[in-house]
C-alpha cells in the first residue's frame, strides 16, 4: 500500500477498508493525516465555524445491572447510594440549565431492574408537559435493548412509544468497541455489538436522529479500533435517504481513576496526545458519511481538542452543566460558555453555538453564568 494512494482514496470519498485504516494510523506522518482529514472537514463543513452546545447530562438513575468494568458510577440495586431521579429534582435542575442558556438534556442512566418503557413514556411525557421547549437526547442503545428485554417487545416498538412520548433524539452512549471480544471483558452486561447496531438502525428508519460514539484505549487492538468505524459507515449506508442517521461521531479516550479494569486487570489509559489525534484524522478519513466529527476535551483537555480542529474535528461539544459518568472515572477538564469560545477562537475557529441538530442558534439571554474553576 502507498500512501499517496490512501490519501487519494479518502479525499474522493471513497470507504478505506480496515486494513488500509490500519495501515495509515501506523505508518503515515501525523501532519499529512492532519492535511488530509482537514481537506475533508473543508469539503464537509465548509466553513471557519466550530460548534459547541449547552446542555446537561442529568441522569434518570444510578442503579444498573451491567456491571461495566470501567464505570464507577453505577450502583447495584439496594445499594444505600442508589437513587431514581425525582420529578422536583428534575424541575430544580431543568430550570437551571435554562438559566444558563441550554435547551436540552442529556437524559441517561441505568439498567434499572424496575424502570421498563412505561417509566420512560410517562417521564418524557411529564417533562415535555413542564417544559415543552426542551429537547430530550435521551438513553441509548443498551437501555433501549435492556427496556426491550424486560418488555418482551421489540426494538422498533420501544422506540417508536419513546419517539411518541418525547424523546427527540437517541445518542450514541454504550458502543465502547462494537467487536463482541471487546465487549466480553470490559460491558459483558451490555448488549452485544450487533444489537447495539441493530437499534440504531431501527432509529434511523423511525427519523430518530442519533450519534456514534467510540471508547478506546483499553483492551482493544488498532484493527479492531477501525472495524468499530466500518460497522457504523454501514449502519449509516443503510439509513433512509431523507433521514440524518449518524449526525455525528463523538470518540473518546478510557478514563481508569479508581475503575475495576485498572484495579483488578491493571488495564490503564496509555493514550497519547498523538494518538487521539490520529484517531480524530482517521474518523475524518474512515467515516466519509458522517458530517460532524467531535473533539472530546472533557477527556483529552483543551489544548489537544484545539489540536484535533485542524485534523478533521468540527465540533467542540458541550460545556456540560452536569456531568457524572465520565467524570467519576477521572476527567478532570471543565468548560464555561466563554471559556470553550475562547478556546475555539485561540485555535482560529469562529464558535458557533447549536442545537442537537447542527443547526445554529444564537446566543440566548443567561440569566447566571458558570463560573471557571
Amino acid at each position: 500500500m502507498q500512501l499517496a494512494d490512501l490519501y487519494r482514496k479518502a479525499l474522493d470519498f471513497q470507504f478505506l477498508t480496515i486494513e488500509e485504516g490500519v495501515f495509515l494510523f501506523e505508518n503515515a506522518p501525523l501532519a499529512e493525516l492532519m492535511l488530509v482529514a482537514n481537506e475533508l472537514r473543508k469539503i464537509q463543513v465548509p466553513s471557519n465555524k466550530v460548534t459547541w452546545i449547552i446542555d446537561r447530562n442529568l441522569n434518570t438513575t444510578n442503579v444498573c445491572l451491567a456491571n461495566c468494568k470501567f464505570c464507577n458510577f453505577y450502583r447495584v440495586p439496594g445499594h444505600k447510594e442508589a437513587y431514581i431521579t425525582d420529578i422536583e429534582t428534575y424541575k430544580r435542575k431543568i430550570d437551571e440549565t435554562i438559566r444558563y442558556g441550554g435547551e436540552q438534556l442529556l437524559l441517561q442512566g441505568g439498567h434499572h431492574p424496575d424502570l421498563g418503557l412505561s417509566y420512560y413514556t410517562n417521564l418524557f411525557r411529564e417533562l415535555k408537559k413542564l417544559y415543552p421547549n426542551v429537547k430530550l437526547h435521551a438513553l441509548g442503545p443498551p437501555e433501549v435493548a435492556h427496556i426491550t428485554k424486560l418488555e418482551k417487545s421489540n426494538h422498533r416498538k420501544v422506540l417508536e412509544a419513546l419517539k411518541e412520548a418525547g424523546m427527540d433524539s437517541l445518542p450514541g452512549p454504550g458502543a465502547e468497541i462494537l467487536v463482541d471480544r471487546v465487549r466480553r471483558l470490559i460491558s459483558k452486561g451490555k448488549c452485544g455489538s450487533q444489537e447495539w447496531l441493530d437499534i440504531m438502525h431501527e432509529a434511523h428508519k423511525l427519523d430518530l436522529t442519533t450519534s456514534a460514539t467510540m471508547m478506546f484505549g483499553h483492551v482493544e487492538t488498532i484493527e479492531e479500533r477501525f472495524e468499530h468505524l466500518v460497522k457504523l459507515r454501514e449502519v449509516q449506508s443503510l439509513k433512509p435517504e431523507d433521514a440524518k442517521g449518524f449526525i455525528a461521531f463523538i470518540p473518546w479516550t478510557f478514563q481508569d481513576a479508581d475503575t475495576l479494569l485498572a484495579r483488578i486487570r491493571g488495564v490503564h489509559n496509555l493514550t497519547t496526545a498523538e494518538e487521539y489525534i490520529r484517531m480524530i484524522a482517521m474518523s475524518r478519513m474512515m467515516l466519509p458519511n458522517v458530517k460532524n466529527i467531535q473533539a472530546s476535551w472533557l477527556t483529552v483537555g483543551k489544548e489537544v481538542a484545539q489540536i484535533c480542529l485542524h485534523a478533521g474535528a468540527n465540533d467542540f461539544g458541550s460545556i456540560m452543566i452536569e456531568e457524572n459518568v465520565v467524570s467519576a472515572a477521572g476527567a478532570p477538564h471543565r468548560f464555561t460558555s466563554k471559556g470553550i469560545q475562547e478556546a475555539i477562537r485561540e485555535a482560529g475557529f469562529e464558535p458557533m453555538l447549536r442545537n442537537q441538530q447542527y443547526e445554529f442558534r444564537s446566543m440566548p439571554q443567561m440569566e447566571e453564568q458558570l463560573i471557571d474553576y
